[in-house]
């Protein structure tokens, strides 16, 4: 399945950025990147069920590929795939809820967590980050997955 979006992996876990043309999402990828996120796929990405997990990897025409708008395409190391643990809806500051109640979506029979993002906020990159490490952390038995 090819999906419009960007995305990158922190660690072994990737975060699939949504939204349409020139809501941040090569922006606010480069952010994640510059502070040691790795590309996976910008603007176009493919998602794959590999047993119980969805794979996020770049249609292999633009595989390393990236726009920083004003500067250009530019050729970044990539990873080949990362395993999918949250998608980040890019949103409008006054779009994004204080307190939000767990989204999921999903894909292949898969449920995906969701987020709102504002992505040019300066806090973006760091929210995501925190996000990603949140969900890696246990959960204490009897708390629902937030």
């Amino acid at each position: 399945m090819l999906v419009h979006a960007t995305a990158v992996a922190l660690g072994a876990r990737a975060v699939l950025l949504r939204g349409p043309s020139g809501s941040g999402k090569s922006d606010l990828a480069l952010r994640l990147i510059d502070a040691g996120a790795r590309l996976v796929a910008d603007d176009q990405t493919e998602l794959l069920r590999r047993g119980d997990r969805i794979l996020v990897r770049a249609p292999a025409a633009i595989a390393g590929l990236i726009e920083a708008r004003g500067v250009g395409i530019l050729r970044l190391e990539a990873i080949d795939e990362a395993a999918l643990v949250l998608i980040a809806d890019l949103v409008a500051p006054e779009r994004v809820e204080r307190l939000p109640e767990p989204r999921r979506e999903e894909f292949f029979g898969i449920a995906v967590p969701v987020v709102a993002m504002a992505p040019f906020e300066a806090s973006a990159a760091a929210k995501l980050r925190l996000a990603v490490a949140k969900m890696a952390r246990p959960r204490p038995r009897g708390t629902e997955a937030s």
